[in-house]
C-alpha cells in the first residue's frame, strides 16, 4: 500500500479503536469477550498497518457487513457511524488499488 493509503487506513483504525474504548460498552454481540480482547485486536491491526504489514482479509471481516464492528455498533447505538468508517476502510482500499 501507499503510505498515503496507509495514513488513512491508521485513522480508520483509530477512529474504530476509540468507539471500542467507550466506558460501558456492550461486546456481548460482538463476539470479543470484553472490551480488552477487542482492543487488542484493533492495536494488533494499527501496528501491522504501521510497517505496511496490513491483514487486508482479517480486516475485511472486521468490517463486513454483520462483522464484529457492524454487531458491536448496533449493540452501542452508532450504527450510522460505523457506516461511515466502514466507507472510509472501503476508499481507502480502493483509492490504493487493492479492494
Amino acid at each position: 500500500m501507499t503510505q498515503p493509503a496507509i495514513d488513512s487506513l491508521l485513522r480508520v483504525l483509530q477512529d474504530t479503536r476509540s468507539r471500542l474504548a467507550t466506558p460501558g460498552a456492550d461486546f456481548v454481540p460482538s463476539g470479543w469477550d470484553d472490551q480488552a480482547q477487542a482492543l487488542a485486536e484493533l492495536d494488533r491491526h494499527i501496528a501491522l498497518a504501521a510497517i505496511n504489514q496490513v491483514d487486508r482479509a482479517a480486516l475485511s471481516l472486521l468490517f463486513a457487513p454483520t462483522g464484529p464492528l457492524q454487531e458491536f455498533s448496533l449493540a452501542n447505538e452508532w450504527g450510522r457511524e460505523f457506516l461511515e468508517l466502514a466507507r472510509r476502510y472501503d476508499a481507502c482500499l480502493k483509492g490504493c488499488g487493492e479492494a
